[in-house]
């Protein structure tokens, strides 16, 4: 009968899936929700709020000034540019003022379906986090940590901002929303480059070293020389005031007026060539993730610093593009000593940097330009500038293509690198526990001390440090994004929690749902241990009947399929029928939320102590959802004795989880691998079948053996 009621579910199910693919596909590609009115209303008299434009979604905000109105900044909604989906699924939307100089001037949150913001930690540290870029460029590399240098933030290159406690990778992703956008009208609209994203640009690689004196740099192409001759600038001021204002020129005009010498100082080709080992370690300190060192060393009659440069300032005579892109350098101010030949010993170098979010591409030529003014006049001088190109273009074997994955999470999980390695020792422990089934439950008191350990891991540092609980969210975020046809790439900005994802997608084959729900949920874990302590206290859970467990167990199927269909449908009402889930309240923000949050947390941990982990068997509409996905288990891998129901009921009786059958059959849907049948199994003090095998042996005055494991029943898929 339940078989049958489970097909008819997903039968009708999958009936009128095809209709909800239909529907969302119809519904708009854009989904900016301000009209002119409301624009005016956010930004008011001085402003003056221009029309939306149809290629890019901006809105024009002018200002009047004098006789004319131009053009000071571009308002947009980033949901209409960058719907980068959140972990509910469903993108951010941002009104963002950006200014003609690429400057926020505003940022605002329009609507957000955070799981941690709503009515979790709470919209104030989501806006306060969002205010921090006021004041912020598109050319500072904006850092996620400590605002050290909020007080001049402004000129400074490197800026960070603070994040969000346990919201980390959600402001990640508000983050990459928010610039990826702005980007996106810079480009259109600033005069940035076309078509390309920072986060997807080739990459250094760290690994190609070989040891190579300056010449063979130069041969390779890893250092770039080019040439002006006094000719060659003089002919380039003909016809202007500058003409003929260089004497030197008109004397020699052969001669060399500068030499210019340009590299990739961060290639380790380069860098560990010419400099100490001592002078790169230093490099690489100075340099974040993104950023590029680049060389520029000359010699000549000219000076391509001028005499009144600052050490750490941006550089008046050089300047440098990329596609169209200008891109700031500035100069790094190092302090050491380049091995050069004898005949450049003297000359004028300096190394500057180029900050990430400039998106500068060792994929793509470097076009620098050098600016050469000339002034005539003593009390108000005629001044013209002429500006020459040089440049440089890293050979393919130094970097690494870009690829479609290059994006920001890749910071995440290196700063996340210890975690993940202690979750994956984790993991292992426990495969090996679970492959080794019999030896751990030889002893009942080793299991009972092995699973207490690994609850409170699961529960004090996947859960809580971590943050690594798995949720019924994750399944409707997937839902909404793969139905709208938005990129599922936002749970990379969660490591944990893809690789729990992956483990127990795997496990799913070997052991089915008990193994995430019976090991390495942190809210079973917290209803387990508590129950433990009650115990203690003498207090016993009741043992439901068979016919209303029965049923209870079908509750859980039925909470899964309501949230999964209104997720085809309403992301609000979403947002509401997931808090049926305790795990944001208890273990994500460890009981700091509203009082009725906390109170239903509560309230489904007290109930647990009385009926055996309740939400887990009853209401979990995630444990449902692992129940249909651990059908693909290929083995009923728990041993079984033929004596098993028939007539023995030892482990029936004594499962919290009622879910051996009469016939000693295991229902591996409900089982969560506690192990405590396969202790039984084991045990000649608590086996029936072993204890009358014993009995039967004494009678006839033989020692008693315990059979060997090989005399359980096979495992199914074994010979």
């Amino acid at each position: 009968m339940g078989h049958a009621i489970c097909i008819w579910y997903w039968m009708n199910l999958l009936t009128i899936a095809p209709y909800l693919v239909i529907l969302l596909a119809c519904a708009p590609i854009h989904a900016g929700v301000m009209t002119r009115e409301s624009m005016v209303q956010a930004f008011p008299a001085p402003l003056i709020v221009g029309e939306k434009e149809q290629g890019v979604p901006v809105w024009p905000i002018l200002k009047q000034d004098a006789t004319v109105t131009p053009v000071i900044a571009y308002a947009f909604e980033s949901i209409d540019l960058a719907p980068i989906p959140g972990f509910a699924g469903t993108p951010f939307n941002l009104l963002v003022l950006l200014s003609a100089k690429g400057e926020f001037m505003d940022v605002r949150v329009l609507s957000q379906h955070e799981p941690v913001f709503l009515d979790g930690l709470g919209e104030g540290p989501m806006r306060r986090f969002v205010d921090q870029y006021k004041g912020l460029s598109l050319v500072q590399n904006i850092k996620m940590g400590s605002n050290l240098n909020s007080a001049n933030k402004v000129g400074s290159a490197n800026v960070y901002i603070d994040g969000v406690a346990k919201a980390t990778a959600s402001v990640r992703i508000l983050n990459q929303t928010l610039l990826a956008s702005a980007l996106k009208v810079a480009r259109a609209k600033l005069g940035y480059a076309e078509g390309r994203d920072p986060d997807l640009v080739a990459r250094i690689k760290p690994d190609v070293f070989a040891p190579r004196d300056w010449d063979a740099l130069v041969k390779s192409g890893l250092i770039t020389q080019t040439t002006f001759r006094n000719g060659d600038i003089d002919q380039a001021f003909a016809g202007t005031v500058g003409e003929g204002l260089d004497l030197d020129a008109k004397r020699a005009p052969d001669d060399g007026f500068i030499d210019l010498y340009v590299a990739y100082l961060n290639v380790p080709m380069v860098g560990r060539n010419l400099m100490t080992a001592d002078g790169w370690a230093y490099l690489q300190r100075r340099l974040e993730p993104g950023e590029h060192a680049l060389l520029v060393l000359a010699t000549g009659r000219y000076s391509m610093l001028g005499d009144d440069f600052v050490r750490g300032a941006v550089p008046d005579r050089i300047t440098l593009h990329q596609q169209s892109l200008p891109l700031e350098i500035r100069d790094l101010d190092l302090d050491t000593r380049l091995k050069l030949p004898a005949a450049l010993q003297a000359a004028q170098w300096r190394a500057f940097r180029v900050i990430a979010p400039s998106g500068l591409d060792p994929a793509q030529a470097l076009d620098f330009e050098l600016h050469v003014t000339r002034s005539k006049g003593m009390m108000y001088p005629e001044r013209v500038r002429k500006s020459f190109a040089f440049g440089t273009a890293l050979p393919a074997s130094y970097f690494q293509a870009a690829s479609s994955d290059n994006k920001t999470w890749h910071a995440i999980w290196t700063a996340r690198l210890w975690e993940l390695v202690v979750l994956i020792v984790g993991l292992t422990v426990l495969t090996v526990a679970l492959r080794n089934q019999l030896w751990l439950t030889r002893s009942t008191r080793r299991l009972a001390w092995f699973r207490t350990a690994y609850l409170l891991f699961t529960l004090g540092f996947i859960g809580w440090y971590a943050q690594g609980q798995l949720s019924i969210v994750n399944l409707t975020a997937l839902l909404q994004a793969v139905l709208s046809g938005r990129s599922v790439h936002f749970f990379l900005y969660d490591p944990m929690t893809v690789l729990l994802w992956t483990f127990v997608a795997i496990t799913f084959f070997l052991w089915g749902r008990g193994t995430f729900c019976g090991w390495l949920c942190p809210f079973g874990a917290l209803q387990e241990l508590v129950s433990k302590l009650v115990w203690r206290l003498g207090i016993r859970p009741v043992q439901i009947t068979e016919r209303l467990d029965a049923r209870l167990k079908w509750v859980k199927y039925a909470i899964l399929a309501g949230i999964l269909i209104v997720a085809c449908f309403s992301v609000p009402w979403t947002d509401r029928l997931v808090e049926v889930e305790p795990f944001k309240t208890s273990i994500t923000l460890v009981f700091g939320r509203a009082w009725p949050f906390v109170a239903w947390a509560g309230v489904l941990v007290l109930l647990s102590t009385l009926v055996y982990k309740s939400y887990c068997r009853y209401l979990c509409p995630l444990g449902a959802g692992m129940a249909l996905l651990g059908r693909l288990r290929h083995f009923d891998w728990l041993p079984r004795r033929a004596e098993c129901g028939q007539p023995c009921q030892r482990c029936r009786n004594d499962c919290t989880y009622q879910a051996i059958d009469k016939k000693g059959a295991i229902d591996y849907d409900e089982c969560f691998q506690c192990l405590a049948c396969v202790a039984i199994y084991q045990s000649d003090q608590l086996c029936v079948p072993l204890i009358a095998q014993g009995r039967k042996l004494n009678r006839r005055g033989d020692i008693p053996i315990v059979p060997a494991p090989a005399a359980r029943t096979p495992v199914q898929g074994e010979a």
